[in-house]
């Protein structure tokens, strides 16, 4: 970042397109027109006309290639009960009003120990669907990660995950009060060996200085006014915090914010921004990133969700295809995924081995003496295991550019013989993932 004096103040200039910052970021964010295009490719089958049972589709976007198999007839059904339920909880509380009662008080009974793998797959897929465009249009301006963390006395201003997201919520309030413009980032939250929470934001910071309020405005709104991104993000999060202690506050002003533009420049493509917030505090060493604290266990005490983006839209194309066309986009995919050679750590149990007892006519080897009399309790092992997509012909991969991948699979289902040619195997998945059940 250069630096103009005007004679009054210091103006943080752009950088020129030529800055060692610039030239190392090179984005390659696909353009969602080309989605449509990819779609057209496979060959379509009838408009759902309202008959039962699944009907498999293709879901691309700019760094996902998905394949689902929705029934659109029972998602019809629990659409109808949904609107009855909301409907009698409106009508409900009509009463309650016209009677002049208060609402009953909703008592939260869920509790929130960790971060669900079904929440961590949903974040990837979310994250290669959005479109950055919006985001990363200016090329004058980098991204960053940004890091809010909390202060040593941490119980005292952040005692439950609700506090915490009010937090979160001013501050991007306060942002958009002080540049002017929306503000579209990518958070996640992780907890700190110590338990206190903390945030990573994938934004791309403002030039210049913050916005100047006018004389009516509130103390709030004058903090960190004038100021560059950096001075006014650290006086801004410890004003939200507010820790009572004068000590502690000094401290929080100090240390309590971070801008990183190394780790921005990773995010060249959905895939790696995806895969970057994954792996941030995701390794097994570091799995305690995202263990709620003890005190914030309880109905009601928990964080709630783990991520989140703002003014980002997720863009997609789907196209819906026979269950023959999904089996072998299924294959297609599943072996490009296996042969990324991508693994994940995982736990096993592992049994010391016995003695094996000749005398014993029923015990047979090594592994019969450690079943029936094993010398030592089992142990549990971590272990590096493959992963495995497609399990049942359904999911989703993460690819850098989704357009190209679709492209080349719907080639790949239009050489000769492959849809002519169905085999017993083929036929076989396509009735399991029917039916539900399987074949033999």
């Amino acid at each position: 970042m250069t630096t103009v004096s005007d004679g009054h103040a210091v103006v943080h200039a752009p950088p020129a397109s030529d800055t060692p910052e610039m030239l190392l970021w090179e984005p390659k964010f696909p353009s969602p027109r080309g989605l449509d295009m990819a779609a057209s490719m496979f060959d379509a089958r009838p408009t759902w006309a309202g008959e039962e049972g699944p009907r498999p589709r293709i879901i691309i976007a700019a760094g996902a290639f998905a394949i689902e198999w929705p029934d659109l007839a029972r998602k019809d059904r629990t659409h109808e009960r949904t609107e009855k339920r909301r409907q009698a909880a409106v009508d409900m509380a009509a009463t309650y009003i016209a009677a002049g009662e208060e609402l009953p008080e909703r008592i939260p009974i869920r509790e929130i120990t960790g971060w669900s793998r079904k929440s961590r797959a949903r974040m990837v897929r979310a994250l290669c669907e959005i479109d950055y465009r919006p985001m990363l249009s200016d090329r004058t301006r980098i991204p960053a990660m940004v890091t809010l963390t909390y202060p040593g006395d941490w119980l005292t201003v952040a005692p439950d995950g609700k506090t915490v997201k009010r937090h979160l919520a001013a501050f991007r309030r306060r942002y958009e009060k002080a540049w002017d413009e929306p503000l579209k980032a990518i958070w996640k939250l992780e907890f700190q060996r110590r338990g206190a929470p903390h945030f990573h934001l994938l934004l791309v910071p403002p030039h210049g200085l913050s916005k100047m309020p006018g004389a009516r405005a509130t103390s709030a709104a004058k903090v960190g006014a004038g100021r560059p991104f950096r001075e006014w993000l650290s006086a801004v999060w410890a004003a939200i915090v507010g820790h009572p202690d004068p000590e502690e506050r000094a401290r929080h002003l100090l240390a309590g914010t971070g801008v990183d533009y190394s780790d921005g420049l990773k995010a060249s493509d959905p895939k790696r921004v995806a895969v970057y917030f994954t792996k941030h505090g995701g390794a097994q060493a570091k799995e305690y990133q995202h263990c709620v604290p003890e005190s914030w266990v309880g109905p009601g005490l928990g964080p709630g969700r783990f991520w989140g983006y703002w003014n980002l839209e997720r863009v997609t194309a789907q196209v819906e295809v026979t269950p023959e066309q999904s089996v072998q986009a299924a294959r297609i995919a599943r072996r490009w995924a296996h042969a990324q050679r991508t693994t994940r750590q995982v736990t096993v149990i592992r049994h010391r081995g016995g003695q094996v007892l000749p005398q014993r006519p029923d015990i047979i080897g090594l592994a019969g003496a450690q079943i029936l009399e094993p010398v030592a309790a089992p142990r549990r092992r971590k272990v590096r295991r493959r992963v495995r997509r497609f399990g049942a012909g359904r999911g989703f991969v993460s690819v850098n550019n989704g357009q190209t991948f679709a492209i080349a699979v719907a080639r790949a289902l239009s050489l000769p013989g492959i849809t002519q040619y169905i085999s017993r195997s083929v036929r076989t998945e396509v009735l399991t993932s029917v039916s539900g059940t399987s074949l033999t």
